[in-house]
């Protein structure tokens, strides 16, 4: 007779334990021997024996308000981009952070029930942190910056949406940026191009870099020459004087490369490395420390 449903269920959950137990045993005794990092596949490898850590979570509070938009960009050929504001409401201006997404994504998806900045702002606000603005942009796939077919990013962001937010009475001149993957490379790169005198503070969730034009993924980069131009490798002394928070998980397949990129720095940015893949479950876990370092060093005296 076949066991009843439930047997089964409870049959499959003691013999998944059994085989996870062992995975992560033999993951053990083979990262004495060699480096995980340098197995193939390995974030995969890592998600799959539950080695990634706790799955960060959005909080339950009432989000910020937020106006969202769109525009004709010249720097895009003319491409129509949308944007959202998430702010708390002031009877001041308020300084801003440009927060960037990550490839394949779009402005949207820094707030709501994708990483939630809207919600985790409320929070930081509600606990008494200082008050500031997230606002958020539709930059492509490519990589924010210039490329060789005219579409650029970088100057969209710069020449007109800082200005469509000053406009709106936000306080351009007290800048931040943050971003994650893709986007998390172009804060670094906007903050390095920009320096210390216009921008206070920058945090990177998982940048997307690489060590070598060949190593890069199809797309990121027109050629070896783009890559040189616009790599932030190498030049770390360009964020000298703004502070700079960088995270990355162990399960990420960028780790290595982010690795070698903090090392690069004369005086180590905040944040580090821990448990943690390259995805919205690790974004979350540490979207309330990038916040609350934003917010701490926007409203600082310089």
């Amino acid at each position: 007779m076949a066991a009843p449903s439930g047997s089964r269920r409870a049959v499959v959950t003691r013999r998944s334990l059994v085989v996870g137990a062992v995975g992560v045993a033999a993951v053990g005794a083979l990262g004495a021997a060699v480096d995980l990092r340098a197995i193939p596949g390995r974030s995969t490898l890592y998600r799959v024996l539950g080695l990634d850590g706790h799955a960060g979570r959005i909080p339950d509070v009432r989000p910020v308000p937020t106006r969202s938009g769109s525009f004709t960009s010249r720097a895009r050929r003319g491409r129509r981009v949308g944007w959202t504001v998430a702010a708390p409401t002031s009877d001041h201006a308020l300084p801003v952070v440009v927060a960037l997404h990550g490839y394949g994504d779009d402005h949207a998806d820094l707030f709501g029930h994708r990483l939630g900045l809207d919600r985790f702002l409320a929070e930081h606000v509600d606990h008494g942190g200082a008050p500031f603005a997230i606002a958020a942009v539709d930059g492509g796939d490519r990589y924010w910056h210039r490329r060789a077919d005219g579409d650029d990013p970088a100057s969209m962001v710069l020449d007109e949406f800082l200005p469509l937010l000053a406009r709106q009475g936000l306080d351009t001149g007290r800048l931040g940026f943050t971003g994650y993957s893709m986007g998390g490379y172009g804060a670094l790169h906007f903050a390095g191009v920009l320096g210390r005198h216009r921008v206070r503070v920058v945090s990177a969730l998982s940048p997307a870099l690489w060590t070598t034009a060949g190593a890069t993924a199809r797309g990121a980069f027109d050629d070896p020459t783009d890559f040189a131009a616009n790599t932030v490798t190498g030049r770390q002394r360009a964020l000298d004087g703004i502070p700079v928070r960088i995270d990355c998980g162990t399960g990420d397949g960028f780790e290595p490369a982010v690795r070698t990129y903090v090392d690069g720095f004369t005086r180590r940015p905040a944040g580090g490395f821990e448990a943690g893949g390259h995805d919205m479950a690790f974004w979350r876990r540490l979207a309330p420390d990038h916040v609350a370092f934003l917010g701490q060093h926007l409203t600082s005296a310089t």
